[in-house]
């Protein structure tokens, strides 16, 4: 059994989006009430803040090794040792919201949705590599984790408060996604479906806010696995390490550890024998 150990024990209020640089090697996340943008370096095993503003939902990687930060009102900024460049001020639509999760496609395009509120559904959208923003998918409430079968083939969604793992048959010449399925629906009693990723394997690993747990799940959607955590709030996890042997798992809830789990808010580590694979980079560029 995998075993979960705290690295960063600090109490973040909502950690998440967890993300490996391989250039770097380093870890970086998000505590998104917060606004707070976080990195640990393994050899030195300590971590530092390294942004403080508006808060970032989602997190890619440039292919020069910046990060791409999807923010509040549709705001998208490439974020360079400090440096803030935008490509996108806001999208009218989502003033009133945020965006939630990233992830880039081999094309270097990004896909991130943005959460329902009170007024207007979440959507989906496709980022193009020339800054283009199309709206994918409609009716959403929390899109959430994403991830891509090994052989490309199909692209992975989340919905948390519908409590189901989407697949879509993925095109990975124009980047769109059809053919929507109900590839895995969360049973009552096992928390949240909340951040995902997908290992070298073709499994689909999937964080369970409010469930203190990570699931693995066949390609098919067969529970396999089920590691428990000392926090209830398991948010996201990655595969890092230098042969992406190692798994960071990002939980919630650490301004109230005395109900949330001892754990809660904490980056957790745990050793692998399966291996994940490197995310894909973004390439959005705005002339």
């Amino acid at each position: 059994m995998l075993e979960p150990k705290i690295i960063v024990d600090f109490p973040h209020h909502n950690a998440e989006c967890p993300l490996w640089h391989p250039q770097q090697q380093y870890l970086y996340w998000t505590d998104i009430p917060r606004g707070k943008l976080y990195r640990y370096n393994p050899q030195t095993q300590t971590h530092s803040e390294i942004y403080s503003g508006e808060s970032v939902g989602g997190l890619t990687l440039q292919a020069d090794g910046s990060l791409v930060l999807f923010k509040t009102k549709g705001t998208v900024q490439i974020w360079d040792e400090g440096k803030i460049t935008t490509l996108i001020d806001e999208i009218p639509a989502e003033k009133h919201t945020r965006f939630n999760d990233a992830i880039a496609d081999p094309a270097g395009r990004v896909f991130s949705g943005t959460m329902a509120t009170s007024e207007d559904k979440g959507r989906l959208y496709r980022i193009d590599t020339d800054g283009s923003i199309h709206v994918i998918l409609e009716e959403l409430l929390v899109p959430n984790g994403m991830g891509f079968s090994p052989d490309l083939k199909y692209f992975y969604l989340t919905d948390s408060d519908t409590y189901t793992i989407y697949r879509f048959d993925y095109n990975q010449e124009t980047g769109n996604i059809t053919n929507q399925q109900n590839h895995i629906i969360i049973p009552q009693g096992q928390g949240v479906p909340d951040g995902m990723t997908v290992d070298a394997e073709g499994y689909i690993w999937s964080a369970r806010w409010d469930g203190s747990s990570l699931y693995r799940y066949t390609p098919q959607g067969m529970e396999v696995l089920r590691i428990q955590f000392p926090a209830l709030k398991v948010s996201c996890l990655a595969f890092g390490g230098s042969d992406y042997s190692e798994i960071y798992a990002t939980t919630a809830g650490g301004n109230n550890r005395s109900q949330e789990g001892a754990g809660a808010g904490a980056i957790f580590h745990l050793q692998s024998k399966v291996k994940g694979v490197p995310e894909f980079t973004s390439r959005i560029v705005i002339s």
